[in-house]
C-alpha cells in the first residue's frame, strides 16, 4: 500500500502556510467586512449574464448550504448591494444580480485583490514568477481543477531562434521518454522533422512557432506541406509539444489554432496530422478545432505497439 502521509502532510503545511499569506483566515478579505465566502458568492454574480446569476447554480458551484447561501443574499439585499428576481424561462428558479452600489463594492475589491497578487509577485524576478505561474497551472492540470477556459495571459508565440530547434528536440526526447517510454528512435525521428525543416523551408507556407511564458520555453508546433496523391493542397500540424510546468494554461490549444489559421491564410485546402493512441491532451485539441481520424493501424515504433492515427481537418 503507498505511504500517502508524507504528501498529504506537506500538502496541509502548504495550505496552512498559502491561507495565512492571502488572509482567507482574517475576519474580513482584503480588509472589508466581507468574509471569503461572501466576497466569492459577489464574484459569481458580477460575472453572470444580464439576466443575473441563478441562485441555484450560485449554491452548486461553491457548494453551499442552501440555508447559509439564503443569509448571505440577504445580507446583500439589506445592504443595497443585490437584488432578487426570476429566471426569465422558469419563473420557479431564482436569481440575484447586483445593484449599482453592489457593483461598485465589488470592483473595489477586484482591484484591492489585484493589488495584493501584483504587491507578492514583484517580489519575484522574472524568472521566479514564471514557475510560480507554471506551477500553479500544474497543480490545476493535475487536480482537474474546473476553472472554464484556460487562460494563456503572458504566453506568447514567436519563431525561432538559436538554440531553439535543438530544445525542441531535446525535450521531445526526454518527455516521451519518461511519460510514454518511447525509445530513442523517437527522438531520431523529430530530430529529423526538425533538421529537415531548419535546413530548408519556404516561409510563405511553413511555419514553426515556440510558446513563451515570462522569458520560458514552453512548447511549440510546427506547419510544413505534405505531398498527397489526391492533389488536394494539403498542410500538416507537426510536433506539438507543451511543457508539463505549463499544461492547463491553454497552450498546447493556442499553438493549434495559431498552426491551423496560419494554413488557412497560405491558401491550404485541407490540413492533416499523424499521432498515436493514447495522447488524451492532444487529441482533445484536435477535436475541438475540428479535426477527425481518417485513418488508423497498429505499428510497432518507438519501442511499442501502438496505434498510429492520420486525422484530417478541411480548410475550406
Amino acid at each position: 500500500m503507498v505511504d500517502l502521509a508524507p504528501a498529504v502532510a506537506a500538502v496541509r503545511s502548504f495550505n496552512r502556510s498559502y491561507t495565512k499569506v492571502i488572509g482567507v483566515l482574517d475576519e474580513g478579505l482584503l480588509k472589508s467586512p466581507y468574509t471569503l465566502t461572501e466576497v466569492r458568492v459577489l464574484f459569481e454574480v458580477a460575472h453572470a449574464g444580464p439576466d443575473g446569476a441563478s441562485v441555484a447554480r450560485i449554491r452548486e458551484d461553491l457548494g453551499l448550504d442552501a440555508g447559509y447561501l439564503s443569509r448571505i443574499l440577504a445580507r446583500f439585499d439589506g445592504e443595497g448591494l443585490a437584488v432578487k428576481g426570476r429566471a426569465a424561462s422558469d419563473a420557479r428558479r431564482g436569481t440575484v444580480a447586483l445593484t449599482e452600489r453592489g457593483r461598485g463594492v465589488f470592483s473595489g475589491l477586484d482591484e484591492r485583490s489585484s493589488e495584493q497578487v501584483a504587491a507578492w509577485l514583484s517580489r519575484l524576478g522574472a524568472g521566479d514568477r514564471g514557475r510560480l505561474v507554471e506551477a500553479m497551472g500544474q497543480i490545476g492540470g493535475l487536480l482537474d481543477f474546473e476553472a472554464g477556459t484556460p487562460s494563456t495571459n503572458g504566453v506568447t508565440l514567436r519563431p525561432p531562434r538559436a538554440g531553439d530547434y535543438g530544445w525542441a528536440v531535446e525535450r521531445h526526447g526526454t518527455l516521451y521518454a519518461t511519460e510514454r517510454a518511447f525509445d530513442e528512435t523517437f527522438e531520431a525521428d523529430v530530430a529529423r522533422i526538425v533538421a529537415d525543416y531548419a535546413s530548408s523551408h519556404d516561409p510563405e507556407r511553413e511555419a514553426f512557432w515556440i510558446a513563451d511564458a515570462l522569458g520560458r520555453r514552453v512548447g511549440c508546433v510546427a506547419c510544413v506541406q505534405r505531398p498527397t496523391d489526391d492533389g488536394v493542397d494539403t498542410a500538416q500540424l507537426r510536433i506539438l509539444l507543451v511543457e508539463p510546468t505549463a499544461r492547463g494554461l491553454g497552450v498546447g490549444r493556442r499553438l493549434a489554432e495559431e498552426c491551423v489559421e496560419f494554413a488557412r491564410k497560405a491558401g491550404y485546402q485541407r490540413m492533416m496530422l499523424f499521432t498515436v493512441d493514447g495522447l488524451t491532451a492532444a487529441h482533445k485539441i484536435y477535436r475541438t478545432l475540428g479535426f477527425e481520424i481518417t485513418r488508423q493501424a497498429a505499428v510497432e515504433m518507438w519501442g511499442h505497439h501502438l496505434v498510429e492515427q492520420e486525422w484530417q481537418l478541411e480548410l475550406g
